[in-house]
């Protein structure tokens, strides 16, 4: 018997990874996040399938799922949404199972954060502009902060920050980012990514706050960062025609001319 967790991805059904889809399909037990897994993910299920909402139940309930279904022999398909290596209570989970001896896989997910940046059309890392992305939060009744972990910290370095589970506290992550940022530095406000009603608000850590009204809930994800918005930006080296690398080599005299012959398939080489 194993418990199998899998990342159900933001919210459109079909962001589901192949993986994901067919050990659903495989298990007879599936515990969901009802509050954010989409119900249309669950047509994957089993028809006789136990089909259990997690929603409603604390951690000793979820366990209790867990060994009910081990005592039965059955597999556990154990969803919850976006990907689950940030942000989804999997680790507690997986601290109280490898305690019981009890067998889990991990199954990644589309993240919220990628979701949104398709949703803005947009690249986070631009040369010369942002080459990082911090996934980050604000202290919430679930979890505190690390001391240093805060936006400030974390505004300093210039990067392009997903800041999930604070649209709450807008006020205070404006305040903690202007003096880095400034005021007009580009902002990106994404509800419910890729879900049907998904809302998108643009605006700068001056003017973004007067457009987020009350049906912008806790399910936002708020981007923040000069790349949002960049234009003038430097191409990157990957595709300047005259850049030597592996699998476009320059001249015969290139370091990688040599394995490029190598490598090469019975067939040719593909440019």
């Amino acid at each position: 018997m194993t418990v199998h967790f899998i990342g159900a991805g933001p919210g459109a059904p079909d962001l589901l990874t192949l993986r994901g889809r067919d050990l659903i399909a495989a298990c007879p037990v599936c515990l969901y996040a009802g509050s954010l897994v989409p119900a249309a993910v669950l047509d994957h299920c089993p028809r006789d399938s136990r089909i259990v909402n997690t929603a409603p139940l604390d951690l000793d309930a979820i366990m209790a799922e867990i060994r009910a279904a081990e005592a039965a022999g059955h597999d556990v398909a154990r969803l919850h949404s976006g990907d689950l290596s940030v942000w989804s209570a999997m680790g507690e989970q997986i601290r109280r199972l490898a305690a019981e001896g009890i067998a889990y896989t991990v199954t990644p997910g589309v993240p919220s954060f990628s979701a949104a940046a398709a949703a803005l059309g947009a690249e986070l890392t631009l040369p010369e502009v942002a080459q990082s992305v911090v996934l980050t939060r604000t202290p919430g009744r679930a979890s505190t902060m690390p001391e240093r972990e805060n936006l400030s910290a974390f505004g300093a370095t210039g990067a392009t920050l997903a800041i999930h589970l604070s649209i709450q506290n807008l006020d205070r992550v404006i305040a903690d980012l202007v003096p880095h940022y400034g005021a007009a530095c580009p902002v990106a406000v994404v509800y419910r990514a890729s879900w049907p009603d998904e809302r998108i608000l643009r605006g700068t850590l001056g003017s973004i706050a007067g457009q987020v009204d009350d049906g912008i809930a806790r399910t936002a994800l708020i981007l923040v960062g000069p790349a949002l918005a960049a234009e003038g930006f430097a191409e990157s080296r990957l595709y300047a025609a005259d850049y030597d690398r592996r699998y476009r080599p320059q001249s015969a005299d290139s370091p990688w001319a040599e394995w490029q012959d190598d490598a090469a398939p019975a067939g040719g080489a593909d440019g």
